[in-house]
């Protein structure tokens, strides 16, 4: 057996061990994930992830992948903008986030061009070459191996078809980083409050101190293969948007 270990939160676990115990927490908060997200973002979460949509540059008949895509947000509005002949699929690893995600679409109406697969972003059963874009918005820093779901992402992008990770980052500003870590060590005093549940939200705090600083996710994208890498900090950092497009095969980098 591999001794190989990685991070959950600030704690280092077995390789294997990571995907059940990131799974537990998203369970925990799967009912309250919106709630928390408002708490926690003080509303600023829904315009960020309109900005990370609109920097898909999808249209109409485009096929698009919300992958960790939890409760929809992001795959209500791709729906809408893909149209009727387009097609969206709403992934995650986490069989209760899709279950909200899929009745809170259900409820919006948001269902014709939608369809739902729970898949491990490391490995997509999906064709190569299929997915005009792939977003993925504050789900990133939860996979085990990040190498291996950007690799497995390039895989199924259309060659010129974007990426767009939505995600927590570093505040460039070290004031605002004191500030910014000092409010998110209150999320989960927060959490215990609104669900009854303060692990999980720690863990939340924890996974994004330790998630890779913006230049170095750049790299990560390069080297996985991406061409016209770039980040852009929203809130000096707080959370920035990576994008980086799959080459055409007979392009050079």
């Amino acid at each position: 057996m591999s001794d190989e270990t990685t991070h959950f939160g600030l704690k280092q676990v077995p390789i294997a061990e990571k995907a059940g115990k990131v799974a537990e927490v998203f369970h925990s908060v799967a009912g309250n994930y919106d709630v928390m997200n408002d708490l926690m973002s003080l509303g600023t979460h829904r315009i960020m992830k309109q900005i990370a949509v609109e920097m898909t540059a999808v249209g109409p008949g485009d096929r698009v992948m919300d992958l960790a895509g939890g409760t929809g947000d992001l795959t209500a509005k791709l729906s809408r903008i893909v149209g009727d002949e387009g097609e969206v699929i709403l992934t995650d690893i986490n069989y209760s986030m899709l279950s909200v995600g899929r009745d809170l679409l259900l409820d919006k109406g948001v269902m014709g061009n939608v369809s739902f697969l729970q898949a491990d972003a490391e490995n997509l059963p999906c064709p190569d070459n299929y997915f005009d874009a792939i977003t993925i918005a504050f789900g990133l820093r939860n996979v085990t191996r990040k190498e291996a779901a950007l690799a497995s992402m390039l895989r199924i992008l259309k060659p010129g078809g974007r990426l767009v990770v939505l995600e927590f980052s570093h505040p460039e500003n070290p004031l605002l980083r004191t500030a910014y870590n000092a409010f998110s060590n209150l999320w989960p005093g927060i959490g215990k409050m609104v669900t009854g549940d303060k692990d999980s939200y720690q863990y939340l705090v924890d996974s994004i101190k330790v998630h890779p600083e913006q230049g170095k996710l750049k790299e990560m994208f390069v080297d996985a293969g991406y061409v016209n890498c770039k980040y852009h900090n929203l809130l000096n950092g707080i959370v920035a948007i990576h994008t980086g497009k799959k080459m055409f095969e007979n392009a050079r980098p």
